[in-house]
Parts: structure tokens; C-alpha cells; sequence
């Protein structure tokens, strides 16, 4: 067997070991055993919200055990084809096996990363807010993009997107965006795009054709799970109603339907406007809890907690990414230093290999690029 496919092999059997220990694969059987005997349980759904907790962390534990079945299951046919062609010359068989062990080896990849979602609130669903920060126009035509971006990395993963409130710029784009995304890991993959982001191309606004800077902020959260009691007392936060409008003036409502919350306390506010005012009560109030959620998580992680302190203002020093479009076309984590010059596949929401690069290093403590020189 050829030096290369036998490193391949050993990958694969990296990645299923790391899956097997996030999984506790020893228990997971009895696991899914009790989750079988609490589904069968009569009053389960008396309690739809903790109904639905349960069905989904049962589902979870199923298609981590699929998954795992099926990369073992994968890697032991390919291995004996490979061994059986060779024992009988032919390459064919061979190359066909090698090739399968190849994706296997990518999907097992994979598979490791999401196991690495284990976070406390990892597998909720998420907010995600972007604003515009330094540079005007440009500024508010990038916020755009960028919600442009995760809408469509969402939509590639197959979660649900929501738009919660939405704030027009004066001439292009979005002063702000407020989304509700909902599926498996939300939070955990769209985590580490706290932060700011940086664009740099050749303005389509000015005339003179001069390259501009542009920076707007992501700042990602939680969404609180019914069954975690965060207290709001009535006293600190101040409710305001008013009227609001879509992009582009779209979407006019005639009544003050928007809701604004503030928490005097931590000073937060946060908005939904694209409901009825009762409604955008009720999402304002759960956006207020799951960020103040989030504070508690950031206490308890240090990493996470480091970088919001120093989030500073959307502007120059507080970048996490940048953007480049002109003179050359780079997107770049500063966090990371992972880099790609597929700028356009970027913007159209492939994300996965910068997100996936920051989720390896908040458990190693390494970046890629430094965990591979050491291989």
C-alpha cells in the first residue's frame, strides 16, 4: 500500500478517534436508549418547548452516531477493496478505493470540526446583528454585503434565517441588520464572527474611481433556550414604540408597530420592527435575554470574553477579517492568518474553511498555519 493512501488511513483514524471521544461513544447507545424512553413517555409533549429540546438533542446524538458509523464503516470496504485489488493487480480498483478514501478524508475533517461544537450554548439557534461603523455610504453598501453573505452561508447550510429589524442607509445599503438564524450548531459555527470587518476596494460611488476603506461590526449571540431563567426586572429596561420602514423605504408601517428595548444596567438595546408590535415585543424581549446570556457565557470563557472588551469601534485596530478587492483580491483572518484569494465564493457565503480554521484554534490554542509547520 502506497505511502500516501496509508497517511490518508491514519487521517481518517485521527478524525474517528477525536469523534469517538466528543461523542463518548462507549455510553452513546445507552444514551439514545434513555432519549427513546422519554420520547415514548405520553406527557412528553405537555411541555412542547422542552419537547422540542429533547427531540433535538436526540437527533443530534443519532446523526453523531451515523456519522461515525458510517466513516468507520467507510474506511474498513475502501481499505479491503485496496487490498484486494492488490492482490489480484488491479489498478483500477486501486485508484477507485484511493480516490473514496480522499473524500473520506475531507468528510471526516469535517465531521471532527463540527464535533468540536460543544460549547455550552454551541447547538442553539443564533442572532446575528451587523452594523454599519467608519466610512459613510461605503460603510452602510458593505453592511449590506455582508448580510448579504451570512443569509447566504445560512441558506448553503439549510438553517432557517429571519429578519428581525432592518435600518435603510441614506443613500445605499443598511445603517443596520438584526437576523434570527435557526438550525443544528447556529451559534457554534457563526460564533467567531464577532467582530469587525474590513473592505477595501475601488468605490462604485466615487466618481474619481480612488480605493476606499470600509468597516462595519458582527456581533453574534445565543438564543436562550426556554428552559434557562434570565431575569429582566421591569425596573431596568425602558420600552419604546415607533415607526418604521424597510430598505429602500419598503415596507412602510402606518401604526408605531417597531419595538426598542434598553436595559439601563448594561446599557444594551435591541429592536424588531418587521412584526406586529406584539410580536416584536416578544422578539425583542427574548433578544434582550439571550444577549444578556451572553455576558454570562463571556465571564466564563476568557477567550470570547477578551474579544469583546476590546471590540472597540468599527474602525481601523479592531479588524478581525479584511476584505480586499483592489489591487488584489485576498479575504483574510487576522486571528488565524487563514487566507484565500476566492474573494467572490467568500461573499457568496462560503465560510466554512475560515470559520472551521478559528474552531480549531480555540481548541488548540494554535493557528492553522502554525499547527502545520509543526506537522
Amino acid at each position: 500500500m502506497r505511502a500516501e493512501t496509508q497517511n490518508t488511513i491514519e487521517a481518517i483514524k485521527k478524525s474517528l478517534t477525536l469523534l469517538a471521544q466528543r461523542l463518548d461513544y462507549d455510553t452513546a447507545p445507552h444514551r439514545l436508549e434513555e432519549f427513546d424512553a422519554r420520547v415514548e413517555d405520553p406527557t412528553l409533549w405537555d411541555d412542547p418547548a422542552h419537547a422540542q429540546k429533547l427531540m433535538r438533542e436526540r437527533q443530534m446524538l443519532v446523526d453523531s452516531m451515523g456519522s461515525y458509523e458510517g466513516i468507520r464503516q467507510e474506511l474498513a470496504d475502501n481499505v479491503e477493496l485496496i487490498e484486494m485489488g492488490e492482490m489480484e493487480d488491479d489498478a483500477e480498483i486501486v485508484t477507485e478505493a484511493e480516490a473514496a478514501l480522499a473524500a473520506l478524508k475531507v468528510k471526516a475533517a469535517e465531521k471532527e470540526l463540527e464535533a468540536l461544537l460543544n460549547g455550552e450554548a454551541d447547538g442553539n439557534d443564533t442572532f446575528l446583528e451587523i452594523n454599519a461603523g467608519a466610512g459613510g455610504t461605503e460603510s452602510c453598501d458593505w453592511a449590506n454585503m455582508l448580510a448579504r453573505m451570512y443569509v447566504r452561508w445560512a441558506e448553503k447550510k439549510g438553517y432557517k434565517v429571519e429578519l428581525q429589524s432592518e435600518s435603510a442607509g441614506e443613500e445605499v445599503g443598511i445603517k443596520s441588520a438584526a437576523y434570527k438564524i435557526s438550525g443544528p450548531n447556529a451559534y457554534g459555527w457563526l460564533k467567531s464572527e464577532s467582530g469587525v470587518h474590513r473592505l477595501v476596494r475601488i468605490s462604485p460611488y466615487d466618481s474619481a474611481a480612488k480605493r476606499h476603506t470600509s468597516f462595519s461590526s458582527v456581533w453574534v449571540y445565543p438564543v436562550v433556550d426556554d428552559n434557562i431563567e434570565i431575569e429582566v426586572q421591569d425596573k431596568d429596561i425602558r420600552i419604546d414604540t415607533y415607526r418604521s420602514s424597510g430598505a429602500g423605504g419598503q415596507h412602510v408601517n402606518t401604526t408605531d408597530s417597531a419595538v426598542r428595548i434598553t436595559h439601563h444596567p448594561t446599557g444594551i438595546v435591541v429592536t424588531s420592527s418587521e412584526k406586529s408590535q406584539h410580536q416584536n415585543r416578544d422578539i425583542a424581549m427574548k433578544a434582550l435575554k439571550s444577549r444578556l446570556y451572553q455576558m454570562e457565557l463571556d465571564k466564563r470563557n476568557a477567550a470570547i470574553n477578551e474579544a469583546h472588551d476590546n471590540k472597540g469601534d468599527a474602525g481601523w485596530g479592531n479588524q478581525i477579517r479584511s476584505y480586499v478587492l483592489q489591487p488584489y483580491q485576498m479575504v483574510k483572518d487576522l486571528r488565524t492568518r487563514y487566507e484565500t484569494s476566492d474573494t467572490s465564493g467568500v461573499l457568496d457565503g462560503d465560510l466554512d474553511a475560515l470559520m472551521a480554521a478559528t474552531l480549531a484554534m480555540d481548541v488548540s490554542g494554535k493557528s492553522r498555519a502554525e499547527a502545520n509547520l509543526e506537522d
